[in-house]
C-alpha cells in the first residue's frame, strides 16, 4: 500500500481540497474555502496547512467566530446546499462563538464543516489558555458544546482517525435527511502528529448527492387520498428549493388547479406570479393563504418541518384535515398523523405527477383561492404605497427595494420585524432569490449572511435587510465584505431598538419595556449614526428619510464598487397585516387588566389547535 506521511492537520485539509461536486455539469470544489481566525489552537499545525493551499484553498478571515460561521452558512444556502464552506477556531471562546451559528445550520439544515481547535490529549501541559475544567470528568472541554447543535460530531484523539471521521463528516452534511452542521475538535498536540497515510484516502472524490426514491405502497396511499381530495392545497418548503424541484411542483400544481403556497425556508421556490400561488403559509403569511388553508381537506407538504409560524401553531387548519408529507427527513414527514411518505421532492413529484393524471380540482376551489389572491395582491399595493406619515413603514420600505431588485437578486435578513414583512411583500421575480432565516432567528445573520451570499454568487446584486437591533448586535463583517471585495446594499431600518418583540409585548398584554431604547434603563435617548458607522468600517453609506428618497438611493447603491449601507428611520408600530394566530406563554395571573384579557384570548386560540399525535 502506497503511503504518504503527513500531520495530522496537514492530511485533513489535503482530504478536502480533493472533494469535489457538480453544478450545472461543472466540476467544482466541494468545499471551495475556509473562515478562519488564528489563535492559540489552530494557528500552529492547521494554518500551516492551509497556507501551502491558499490558492486553491482560500482562507477569508472575519472579524468574529460567530458571524464567519453564519457567513459560511449562508454561502451554502444560496448555492442550495451543493457546496460548503469550513469554518475554523481557536480553543476557549473562539470555538464557542461558533455555537450559536451551529443551532442556525441545524435548525435550518444545512451544511457547514467547523474545525474547532481543541485542549491537549496529553494533558501534560493542563491547565491551558482558555480550558474550561469539569473536575469530575476531565475529558470534557468547550467543544462538547457542540453535541446539542451538531448533526455529526467527533473529536480527533489520533491522527488515524480522520481516515474514517472525515468520509462520514461529508456524508452526513450531503445527506438530504440528515443534511447539517458537522463538528471536529482537534486537539493542538494531535494536530502535529504524523502519520502514513494512505494514498487512497486523498483520491479525487466527486461526490453526488443521493435521491431517495419513495416506498410504491406510501405512495400509492398519499395518491389515493389527494384524489379524494376536494379542497387541497400544496405547501412548498425548504426542501423543494434544496431537491431542485421548484419545475416539478409548480407544474403539478398547474395541472391540477392546485393553490399552492410557501413557508419561509421554501419562499422562492415559486414566481410570484405562478398563477395558483396564493401567498405564504402561516404566522407571517397572508390572508389569503391562511384563508385557504381553514378550508383545505388535504394538504400536500413537500420538503417543510411544519414549524409553527407555517402552521400557525396549528391553528391554521380544520381539525379533520389530512396531510401528504413528501420529505427526505423521516423524522419531518411522520409530523401530524401525515401519510409520511420519505422521499427526494424532485423524484417523488415525478413518480407522483402520473398518478394524477386526469385528476382536476373543481373551478371554484381554484378560482376562490385566485380571487382570494387578488384580494391579497390589492391589499399589499396599498401597504407599499407611500404616504404623508413622517415616518415609513416596514411594508414601504420592503416594497421599494423589491421594485428595484433585479430579476436575479437576492434578498437576505433574519430576525425581528423584518422577516415578516419580506414574507408578506417581496414578491419573487425568479426562484432562489430568497434567503430569510427563520429556522432558529438568529440576530446577527443579516450582515454575515449577506457575506456569504455575495461571495456564492457575485454576479448579482446581494440586499441584506436588517434592523438597528440586529445591526448593533453584529455589523463588522461590513468591514470583511470591503476588504474581500464581495459587495452588498445593506438596507436599515431604524425603528429606535426591538420593535416586533415589543409588538409581541404589548399584544399579549405586557408593558412597554426593555426593547425600544426609549423603553429601556437608559439615561439618554439618542440614535445611532449608522451612515458614520459604516463609512468608518471603508464603506459607501447614505441617510435617507422618505421613500422617494430611497428609491434614488437605492439606484446610487447599485453603481457603487463596493458595500454600501443606506440608512432609514421607520414606525415601529405600523406592521403589514395578514397574520395566523401564534401559541406562546401568557401569565395566568397578573395585575395588568391586558395580561387577563390576552390570558383569555390566547386560551380560545388553544382549543382551535389540531392535536398533534
Amino acid at each position: 500500500m502506497s503511503t504518504i506521511r503527513l500531520t495530522m492537520a496537514q492530511a485533513l485539509v489535503k482530504f478536502l481540497v480533493n472533494q469535489f461536486t457538480m453544478i450545472d455539469g461543472k466540476k467544482l470544489p466541494l468545499f471551495p474555502g475556509a473562515f478562519g481566525i488564528f489563535g492559540h489552537g489552530n494557528v500552529t499545525c492547521l494554518s500551516e496547512a492551509l497556507y501551502e493551499v491558499k490558492d486553491i484553498f482560500p482562507v477569508w478571515r472575519g472579524q468574529n467566530e460567530q458571524s464567519m460561521a453564519l457567513a459560511a452558512i449562508a454561502f451554502s444556502k444560496a448555492k442550495l446546499r451543493r457546496q460548503i464552506m469550513v469554518a475554523t477556531s481557536s480553543v476557549g471562546p473562539g470555538a464557542t462563538n461558533m455555537i450559536t451559528a451551529a443551532g442556525v445550520a441545524h435548525a435550518n439544515r444545512l451544511p457547514i464543516l467547523i474545525l474547532a481547535g481543541d485542549t491537549f490529549q496529553s494533558r501534560r501541559p493542563d491547565p491551558v489558555l482558555q480550558q474550561v475544567e469539569h473536575y469530575g470528568v476531565p475529558s470534557i472541554t468547550v467543544n462538547d458544546g457542540f453535541k446539542s447543535v451538531s448533526r455529526f460530531w467527533d473529536r480527533i484523539t489520533h491522527p488515524e482517525q480522520i481516515i474514517s471521521s472525515l468520509p462520514q463528516a461529508v456524508a452526513t452534511m450531503l445527506d438530504p435527511a440528515d443534511c447539517g452542521p458537522a463538528f471536529i475538535g482537534l486537539p493542538q498536540d494531535i494536530q502535529e502528529l504524523a502519520f502514513d497515510y494512505p494514498q487512497a484516502f486523498f483520491t479525487a472524490t466527486l461526490h453526488e448527492i443521493s435521491r431517495v426514491r419513495p416506498d410504491l405502497n406510501r405512495l400509492a396511499k398519499a395518491i389515493e387520498l389527494l384524489k379524494s381530495a376536494k379542497k387541497p392545497m400544496m405547501i412548498s418548503g425548504g426542501g423543494v428549493r434544496y431537491s431542485g424541484a421548484e419545475a416539478e411542483v409548480a407544474k403539478f400544481a398547474s395541472d391540477h388547479g392546485i393553490p399552492i403556497t410557501e413557508t419561509m425556508a421554501g419562499k422562492g421556490s415559486l414566481a410570484h406570479s405562478h398563477a395558483n400561488y396564493i401567498g405564504p403559509m402561516g404566522v407571517t403569511g397572508s390572508t389569503s393563504a391562511n384563508n385557504i388553508a381553514a378550508e383545505a381537506d388535504v394538504i400536500l407538504a413537500i420538503g417543510t418541518r411544519l414549524q409553527d409560524f407555517t402552521t400557525g401553531s396549528w391553528t391554521c387548519f380544520r381539525h379533520d384535515a389530512q396531510f401528504i408529507s413528501i420529505n427526505a427527513a423521516r423524522y419531518d414527514a411522520v409530523k401530524h398523523r401525515a401519510v409520511a411518505v420519505v422521499g427526494d421532492a424532485k423524484v417523488t413529484m415525478a413518480e407522483l405527477a402520473p398518478a394524477m393524471t386526469g385528476y382536476k380540482v373543481n373551478a371554484t376551489w381554484t378560482k376562490k383561492s385566485q380571487d382570494e389572491m387578488a384580494i391579497w395582491n390589492l391589499a399589499v399595493d396599498g401597504y407599499k404605497k407611500p404616504t404623508n406619515s413622517g415616518v415609513p413603514t416596514y411594508g414601504q420600505i420592503v416594497g421599494m427595494v423589491n421594485e428595484k431588485a433585479g430579476e436575479r437578486d437576492y434578498v437576505l435578513s433574519a430576525a425581528g420585524g423584518l422577516p415578516g414583512e419580506l414574507n408578506k411583500v417581496w414578491r419573487t421575480k425568479s426562484t432562489n432569490t430568497f434567503d430569510v432565516e427563520y429556522g432558529f432567528s438568529c440576530m446577527g445573520y443579516e450582515v454575515a449572511g449577506g457575506w456569504g451570499a455575495a461571495m456564492a454568487d457575485p454576479t448579482r446584486n446581494t440586499f441584506v435587510m436588517v434592523g438597528d437591533g440586529s445591526y448593533l448586535i453584529m455589523n463588522s463583517d461590513i468591514y470583511s465584505t470591503v476588504l474581500t471585495g464581495h459587495k452588498m446594499i445593506v438596507v436599515v431600518c431604524d425603528n429606535g431598538g426591538f420593535g416586533v418583540i415589543n409588538r409581541l409585548q404589548n399584544f399579549k398584554g405586557g408593558a412597554s419595556y426593555n426593547n425600544l431604547i426609549k423603553d429601556s434603563n437608559v439615561k439618554h435617548v439618542f440614535g445611532v449614526d449608522f451612515v458614520k458607522h459604516a463609512e468608518s468600517m471603508g464603506a459607501l453609506a447614505r441617510k435617507v428619510s422618505s421613500i422617494a428618497e430611497l428609491g434614488l438611493a437605492l439606484d446610487w447603491a447599485k453603481t457603487t464598487d463596493r458595500t454600501t449601507v443606506i440608512s432609514i428611520e421607520n414606525d415601529a408600530f405600523v406592521w403589514t397585516p395578514g397574520d395566523a394566530q401564534w401559541d406562546v406563554g401568557v401569565p395566568t395571573v397578573s395585575t395588568r387588566k391586558e395580561v387577563n384579557e390576552a390570558r383569555i384570548y390566547q386560551d380560545e386560540l388553544r382549543k382551535k389547535q389540531r392535536i398533534g399525535v
